[in-house]
This record gives C-alpha cells, structure tokens and sequence, in this order.
C-alpha cells in the first residue's frame, strides 16, 4: 500500500482539529449540538501573552531509548499558534520511527520560567490526536485505534533569544526527540 492514503488521512485529521473547526461550527452542525463556547484554539483571534502569533519547531534527531534495527531516522516539523494565557494549538508532520508518515494534531500549555534561578528556561505540555503507526507497528504505541493515538509530550525548552529556542520533547520511554523553534 503506498503511503499517500495515510498522508492524506494525517492532513485532514489536522485540517479538521486545528483550522476548520469554526467553519464546520458555522456551516454545518444545528446550534442545538454544537455548543457556542467550543473552539479547538479557544483564543485564536485574541494576542498571545509573549506578542508572536506562530511557533515553528523542526526536529532532526531522535535518540531512542533502546536500539532497533527497525528504526529509522526521525525528522518533525511543527506549526503551532500563539494563544493567550501561555497556551498553544498545532499539528505536526513526522516521519515516524519506522518510516511511515505520521501526524500530530495538539493543544498545550506554556510555563515560560518554572525555574526561577533559570530565567531562559521553559516547560511545555502539549496533548492530542497521533496518526501513523499502522500495518505491523501498530501495537508500537499504546491505544492505537486505526492508526489514532492519544499522546501527551512534556518538553523543556532553553530560549536563546525572544524568538529561538532549543528544546528536549520526552517522547515516553521510547525516545527523546532535540530541536530548534522559532517565534514569528
């Protein structure tokens, strides 16, 4: 099976949790089952706390706990909204750790510095929706249903300056992904 279907199933995934969700509450559902106060990036027309909009992360490297001869090298890319009150939405588009195309639809929060003798020093929780994983790895992750997971990633993040960043994302005991962010 090429891997154009699972794209395309990523795509609209993302598509549908971080960008459609007013158009689809305005066109498509009765206002009787769509209640008035859900938004997928509650705040998104409102400024964010730290004056960027986006976030873009890019991951080239990801150190796997335990070595397999199944892995593959690991390359992330991110887009994530600003929102008030230190929180962000996003998706991400990854080449999983067996090579399949892979997405990740998210929402998270931001502590800009937990540590107060480290002032450059960040925290990040993000949660959502994982696709990939399908065929023979799908029980590499846990509640994989149709190639859907639920994931959450805590990071740490170190600011180098107001708009870049290196960060460390825990990726469960699988593995611990490195990459840079930039604000714009």
């Amino acid at each position: 099976m090429s891997p154009h279907p699972h794209i395309l199933r990523a795509l609209v995934l993302g598509l549908a949790l971080c960008g459609l969700s007013p158009l689809v509450q305005a066109s498509m559902w009765p206002d009787s089952l769509w209640p008035d106060s859900f938004e997928v990036c509650p705040g998104s027309d409102q400024p964010s706390d730290n004056g960027s909009r986006y976030e873009v992360f890019f991951s080239p490297h990801t150190h796997h706990w335990t070595r397999s001869p199944e892995h593959k090298q690991v390359i992330a890319v991110s887009v994530s909204r600003q929102l008030p009150n230190d929180r962000f939405c996003g998706f991400s588009l990854f080449t999983n750790s067996f090579g399949q195309p892979s997405a990740y639809a998210f929402t998270g929060k931001l502590w800009p510095s937990p540590f107060a003798s480290m002032p450059n020093v960040y925290a990040t929780l993000s949660g959502g929706i994982m696709y990939g994983y399908v065929g023979r790895f799908k029980n590499k992750v846990p509640l994989n249903l149709g190639g859907f997971s639920p994931v959450i990633i805590p990071a740490l993040g170190y600011r180098i300056s107001p708009r870049v960043a290196a960060e460390v994302q825990l990726l469960g005991t699988a593995a611990v992904m490195f990459g840079v962010t930039w604000r714009y």
